[in-house]
């Protein structure tokens, strides 16, 4: 059964699977989740043309200041989108986040007990399967289809001309930053749909006064594998980390439109980076862009389903479900053994 890697790019990567011999040490500490103050989460699967799209939203205000854009290949249908449980993202972050750990020196005059063996570990199971001031159509805009989801009204448009998009969700009410038209533009003129959502504040639960959103996943087919990130910058104050997660069976992926670089690993460390390892992974992180301007940053690369040590439950199948499994084509089992013919006596 071939197994999901899963890698952490900040703007990401996957692995292929791997098996890992036993870690002679132990899990000392992770960096802060809190690292990344900014930062907006996606997890993406993909098989065959299939791709899955996941996202945690980081907004914070009011919630029916709400409303996100995302251009999409495709027009989507109700059935194509869902709310996910807000935890899920806490899991893969988890999975995926800077560790320290310990090694120690192993007699090399050892002799294993039976006892000692390491056992097999178990396989995964399969997952489980208003009034306008212009009409639409003088400003170029068709709306394809529009659904509610979860605490989400949303519509998927087309568009002809993106002053008329940009015009459009004003009227209609969504609070689009002011400039919005020449992020719109690139996506209109390449033919891209329109995935826009807002909120419907008397479905939202708050938490210490925070409308707290659920996080979005929507699935489409096409031959392209991108992530639009453009629209994202239009609500940046100041620097934003976009934090990717790639779930991919047998397949590693890296970013195509930017230099990439791996996060330095398995260094060793004094005291002093033990007892603030948040820091120092920050500094080492911060450095890493440094020395490569503009690059993505793999931090993460590892066989998802398993981790070695761990800083805490490796993902189950029923969260690769949620994340996308379910709305993938099954693996294909392993094939059959060759048939054995015995020599006659």
């Amino acid at each position: 059964m071939k197994k999901y890697a899963a890698a952490l790019l900040v703007l990401a990567l996957s692995s292929t699977p791997r098996i890992a011999s036993a870690f002679c040490g132990f899990y000392v500490g992770g960096a802060d989740a809190k690292l990344f103050n900014n930062a907006t989460q996606v997890v993406l699967m993909r098989e065959g043309t299939r791709t899955v799209l996941s996202m945690q939203n980081n907004y914070e205000g009011p919630p029916a200041n709400f409303a996100m854009v995302v251009p999409v290949p495709v027009v989507l249908q109700k059935e194509n989108v869902k709310t996910l449980p807000k935890d899920i993202f806490g899991k893969v972050d988890n999975l995926a986040a800077p560790r320290l750990v310990e090694y120690w020196e192993q007699d090399p005059c050892y002799q294993p007990r039976y006892a000692d063996s390491p056992m097999g570990g178990a396989m995964p199971m399969p997952a489980p399967p208003a009034a306008q001031a212009r009409s639409e159509s003088s400003l170029g805009v068709k709306i394809e289809a529009q659904f509610t989801v979860g605490e989400y009204d949303i519509v998927i448009l087309s568009a002809k001309d993106s002053g008329g998009l940009d015009t459009w969700l004003r009227q209609q009410k969504y609070a689009i930053p002011a400039g919005a038209e020449p992020y719109l533009r690139p996506y209109v003129q390449s033919g891209s749909k329109f995935f826009v959502a807002k909120v419907d504040a008397n479905k939202v639960s708050f938490e210490k006064g925070m409308a707290m959103l659920s996080p979005l996943r929507f699935h489409y087919d096409s031959e392209s594998f991108q992530l639009p990130v453009r629209l994202g910058l239009m609500n940046a104050k100041g620097p934003q980390d976009l934090i990717v997660h790639v779930l991919a069976r047998g397949q590693r992926y890296e970013v195509a439109n930017y230099p990439n670089v791996t996060i330095p690993t398995n260094y060793d460390v004094t005291e002093t980076a033990k007892a603030q390892f948040g820091t120092f992974y920050a500094a080492l992180f911060d450095e890493t862009v440094k020395r490569h301007p503009k690059a993505v940053v793999t931090e993460y690369s590892w066989d998802a389903s398993t981790c070695d040590p761990c800083p805490g439950p490796a993902l189950s199948p029923a969260d690769f479900a949620t994340l996308g499994a379910d709305a993938l084509a099954p693996a294909e089992p392993a094939p059959p053994p060759p048939p054995r013919v015995l020599p006659m006596p």
